[in-house]
């Protein structure tokens, strides 16, 4: 699946930007009392206007899943922290009723080398070489994420600074985004990652005790991950969670949650992706913990399996939504899933990876797709 590569370059231009400036067949819907409250989330590729947040409010959507890039808010260690792009998305969300969950990511050259992630061309396919963990780069880290929390969290100064915005605080924070993976990290390394949980989890709770801490979103299967390289580039998320809890003890009580990306060709794999995670977390003695799905998507391009597997055209992306939606409520208990975020809200742009053009409940121009009815079905809304 190494196809399924992000250009996180494109989706920072396309942040900063907006900050700059018949129907199928759908059958019975589950009703959305049968799930926690906030559990249906998207993932936009751009910022939505007030009038599209106000659409997705009304569709059942409660949360949004958006970065904030530490390269792009701090990109000298010396200059004004740059909040736009962040402050716009929150605030519209806080205006729509609808939370945030962000996932904080990235690093500026300045505190970690960046490197041409492995078998591509450079450019812009490029994440850095290692995280944030020893030295400079660990104290930048933590105070970094001290002053992400003394903003948007409770009491922070955007809310103090916006007083016509209802106070929406951001309570949980994901950390990293996909850090078994390299398009994120060019050298993966679990223990490395467990030891950034760990330091996270004490910068984000010095400023809010009570904050919940999620992983990065795993990406569960990757294609890399069966390569005989060295040092790996990428490993299953199984793997990464087991390798995460041995060389990183204590790392246990420092989250409230794990996060998993099971991208796959079609929506029966969800089964055992989901099932051999709760199997680390019962090896590890954590079977408390919850699962959220940050990242879950087909695409409405043209079906080509042979270069393509998330492509399914736009009746098999309502398949795949209503199959994986119907799957996720009926073992909503058992596997203790903690929320489900659709990727994405809309379609991106081509270069950002290899379906986000297909992507969207929305096509350009927010026009809806099938796959939103379906979606807003299952949200208990109003498409």
């Amino acid at each position: 699946m190494s196809g399924r590569r992000r250009h996180r370059a494109a989706v920072v231009r396309a942040l900063l930007g907006l900050a700059a400036v018949s129907l199928i067949a759908l059958g019975p819907a589950p009703v959305a009392s049968a799930v926690p409250a906030k559990f249906w989330g998207v993932v936009p590729q751009e910022i939505p206007s007030d009038e599209q947040f106000a659409r997705i409010k009304r569709g059942g959507v409660d949360s949004i899943r958006i970065p904030i890039f530490w390269d792009v808010a701090q990109y000298r260690p010396d200059g004004p922290l740059e909040w736009n792009g962040t402050d716009i998305a929150v605030g519209r969300a806080a205006s729509a009723g609808v939370d945030v969950l962000p996932f904080v990511t990235g690093a500026p050259s300045w505190a970690v080398p960046t490197g041409r992630v492995p078998g591509t061309q450079g450019g812009i396919a490029a994440a850095p070489e290692r995280l944030p963990v020893a030295g400079a780069a660990r104290s930048a880290w933590f105070n970094f994420l001290r002053l992400v929390v003394q903003r948007y969290g409770p009491n922070g100064t955007f809310w103090a600074a916006n007083p016509a915005i209802p106070p929406r605080p951001i309570r949980t924070w994901q950390i990293w985004n996909e850090p078994n993976f390299k398009y994120f990290v060019t050298h993966p390394n679990p223990g490395q990652y467990g030891k950034l949980v760990k330091i996270s989890s004490g910068a984000i709770r010095s400023v809010d005790p009570g904050a919940k801490i999620v992983l990065g979103g795993l990406f569960a299967r990757p294609r890399e991950a069966t390569w005989k390289v060295k040092p790996p580039q990428a490993f299953f998320a199984t793997d990464f969670l087991t390798k995460m809890y041995k060389r990183t003890p204590g790392v246990r009580s420092k989250f409230n949650a794990i996060a998993l990306h099971p991208y796959s060709s079609r929506y029966q794999l969800l089964r055992p992706n989901i099932e051999e995670v709760r199997a680390v977390l019962k090896a590890n003695r954590d079977l408390r913990k919850r699962i959220w799905i940050t990242e879950l998507g087909w695409s409405t391009q043209k079906p080509d399996p042979r270069r393509n597997a998330f492509a399914k055209g736009v009746a098999g992306q309502v398949r795949e939504l209503r199959g994986s939606f119907s799957m996720l409520r009926k073992n909503q208990v058992r596997w203790r899933i903690g929320g489900v975020y659709w990727f994405s809200l809309e379609d991106g742009p081509e270069a950002a990876c290899n379906f986000c053009s297909g992507a969207g409940l929305f096509a350009s121009g927010f026009v809806p797709k099938p796959s939103w009815t379906a979606y807003a079905r299952f949200a208990g809304g109003r498409p």
